[in-house]
């Protein structure tokens, strides 16, 4: 045999590293910072991350984000205002405000969601990016889906995960769990590890269940950047005030993706089911087995399922 004719030994492709920012500041307005993070490079689209209630910005897995940076994304990731190392507002939410809210008795909260959603634009404006594809989760997906109806030219694309269109009568929780969202954590890291365990235990995906020892370590990561009681009433109450959005998602000129998990205690997947029929050509990815997280076993399932629809844009 010639040397010409000889095989190659196979090698394994090296991956090119993806550039990570560190923890940073974006002042939104007099008051209000907001602490994010980026992986990928400027030049590739951008893709802004929007987690859910009381869940900062490290809840989106790096690897997950990497993973979403190598398929051509500029990820921004960041802690909603009263979460991590984001501002935090002074107001005060009773227990008994958010058991009128959720009865559906009329009350002020300290924010909505379209404030929220002012921030996620307030951070794409400090970056200088003037419109990006959203992906959110529960909350997240509230907001992303508010992001859109607000100011739909600078939403390239959205993804709502494990999310409902704020109509009441879809997307409920699971009657065991409403306790459990309003007891109180007691004071302290061991009892906000202990309770969110029990918590993740609940909600988690029964088909893809997480390590004990991931679920461990991601609490404590949690409580070590900042947690607020507070701030997790008061993001509570603008979830139960918000307006029904279904007939406003009729008009989104955007492509969009819905995911939910059949197993889905937290957001029944009436709610998924809703907001896609609400949305012009939108696709509903149902995933059996799935609860209310994002575990590791489906993250290029997410990733291919975001990278698809970015592509619909073009």
């Amino acid at each position: 045999m010639s040397p010409r004719a000889r095989r190659q030994p196979e090698t394994t492709p090296v991956e090119v590293p993806v550039a990570v920012s560190g923890e940073l500041f974006a002042p939104i307005s007099p008051g209000m910072e907001l602490c994010y993070q980026t992986f990928g490079s400027p030049d590739d689209e951008p893709l802004l991350l929007v987690m859910g209630l009381g869940g900062p910005m490290t809840w989106w897995d790096p690897e997950l984000c990497t993973m979403l940076a190598r398929r051509g994304f500029y990820v921004i990731r960041y802690d909603n205002r009263d979460t991590g190392r984001s501002s935090r507002s002074s107001a005060r939410v009773r227990r008994t405000t958010l058991v009128r809210a959720f009865a559906g008795t009329p009350v002020r909260p300290p924010y909505t969601l379209v404030d929220m959603a002012g921030d996620g634009f307030g951070l794409l404006d400090h970056l200088g990016v003037e419109a990006a594809h959203v992906v959110g989760v529960s909350m997240g997906g509230m907001i992303a889906q508010t992001m859109a109806i607000a100011e739909p030219r600078r939403v390239l694309t959205f993804v709502s995960i494990m999310s409902s269109t704020g109509k009441r009568t879809v997307g409920w929780q699971h009657p065991g769990l409403i306790l459990s969202l309003l007891a109180n954590r007691g004071a302290g890291r061991d009892a906000y590890v202990s309770s969110s365990e029990a918590l993740w235990k609940m909600i988690g995906s029964p088909a893809y269940p997480q390590t004990d020892e991931r679920v461990t370590a991601r609490a404590e990561e949690t409580f070590d950047r900042g947690v607020s009681a507070s701030g997790v009433m008061r993001q509570m109450l603008a979830v139960l005030t918000q307006p029904n959005r279904g007939p406003r998602l009729h008009s989104l000129p955007m492509p969009a993706l819905v995911v939910h998990g059949l197993a889905d205690k937290m957001v029944h997947v009436s709610g998924g089911r809703a907001t896609a029929a609400a949305i012009p050509g939108a696709e509903l990815l149902l995933i059996d087995g799935m609860g209310h997280d994002v575990p590791p076993d489906l993250f290029e399932t997410f990733v291919s399922a975001i990278r698809r629809t970015a592509d619909r844009a073009r």
